[in-house]
């Protein structure tokens, strides 16, 4: 194992063990795929990777869609690589073709580090030592291959506390352990654009989420829209295409504000990544579902109040409570067929295990922190 850097003198360790720096580090590639959240769960990990090789060009190996959300803006990623689809990477059918295309034109980036955040690594290690980087760290599974240096997998760590772990064995000590994404001026004039006058605070609701199970009744965040609209809050229901239809049951849920109030605004389904960016920017408190939006919200610096299931807290929620409160199911198993959650098989239904959730004490967070000063946007 490689030996830790000297920590100076007077100098807390903060977190973990962070190991000697690898030497004359140009080009680093980071893989990690997923979603939004999914990156934005990692993303303390490479502001310290940023910090610990100011010099490098940081590239992703990652999706379309956080391509769109990463092309153009300032952060410690410089460029993003969309990987080819199957062998565990990204989802599709697998054209070796393709794949093989793919690992010769990122061997001849010449990369002198590569960083597997993407699991436990049966997958995923063979196709970064595919690539060929002179220096290779990340996660391992019993049955993955080894790489330079390696943490042992286990589901039951928490994902942004895992990757910082990771990247603590390039010799990148963290600098922060919350997400953070830099708004543009453009995403800002859109999100003031998009949301209602006035001058209350801004309350956005996400009803939906990619697994339904994760998804709390529209009913319920009808009834947070409604006492957030009677407090004086200007409300927005955000979603895309496909969640039109529940954010309008969120709509009428809320009902029809007193006369002068402005009523619930439902912008799901109209506007692009740079307007849901400026709405979430604009935005004091989310209401979310575990989620894309909820982890965007967090990292351009809106507070929210999200409903989560165990296992997804454990692994990816929110870790601080000042600004983010969690209402957490400890559901464990399937309410229809009585599936063990914790097991690593799936059972067909998708009902809710939020759904259980009360709204008043979801309501109560709202209130709070709508009394609660938001530190000043920038």
């Amino acid at each position: 194992m490689a030996d830790r850097q000297d920590t100076p003198a007077g100098s807390p360790v903060v977190f973990g063990d962070v190991l000697a720096p690898f030497a004359d580090v140009q080009r680093i590639a980071v893989l990690r795929a997923g979603g939004l959240g999914d990156l934005l769960v990692v993303e303390p990990a490479l502001a310290a990777l940023a910090a610990a090789y100011p010099a490098a060009e940081l590239t992703l190996l990652g999706t379309g869609a956080q391509h769109r959300l990463l092309e153009g803006r300032p952060g410690p990623i410089n460029k993003v690589e969309e990987l080819p689809a199957g062998r565990g990477l990204r989802a599709g059918a697998e054209d070796p073709a393709e794949y093989q295309r793919f690992v010769r034109r990122m061997r001849r980036r010449r990369f002198d580090l590569a960083v597997q955040l993407h699991g436990g690594g049966r997958n995923s290690n063979p196709f970064l030592l595919d690539i060929g980087a002179r220096h290779t760290v990340g996660m391992r599974t019993p049955d993955a291959p080894a790489l330079e240096r390696t943490l042992p997998y286990g589901h039951t760590q928490h994902e942004l506390l895992r990757a910082l772990e990771v990247v603590g064995l390039a010799g990148a000590a963290p600098v922060t352990l919350g997400p953070h994404l830099a708004v543009t001026a453009a995403e800002r004039r859109r999100g003031v654009q998009l949301v209602p006058a006035g001058a209350g605070p801004v309350v956005a609701i996400h009803p939906g989420s990619t697994d339904p199970r994760r998804r709390w009744p529209t009913e319920r965040f009808g009834q947070v829209a409604k006492a957030a609209l009677s407090d004086g809050a200007r409300v927005v229901v955000l979603g895309d295409e496909s969640e039109r239809g529940i954010a309008r049951d969120v709509v009428e849920a809320a009902g029809r504000p007193a006369e002068g109030v402005a009523p619930t605004l439902s912008l799901a389904g109209s506007i692009d990544l740079p307007g849901l960016v400026g709405v979430l920017a604009e935005t004091d408190i989310l209401v979310a579902n575990d989620s894309g939006p909820r982890h965007l919200a967090q990292a351009v610096g809106a507070a929210t109040v999200s409903l989560y299931w165990i296992g997804n807290l454990l692994t990816a929620g929110p870790l601080l409570r000042a600004r983010h409160r969690v209402h957490v199911s400890w559901a464990m198993a399937c309410g229809r067929c009585g599936a063990d959650f914790s097991g690593p098989v799936r059972c067909e239904h998708d009902d809710s295990v939020v759904a259980g959730l009360p709204v008043r004490p979801v309501i109560d967070d709202v209130r709070e922190l709508m009394a609660r000063s938001r530190p000043p946007r920038g």
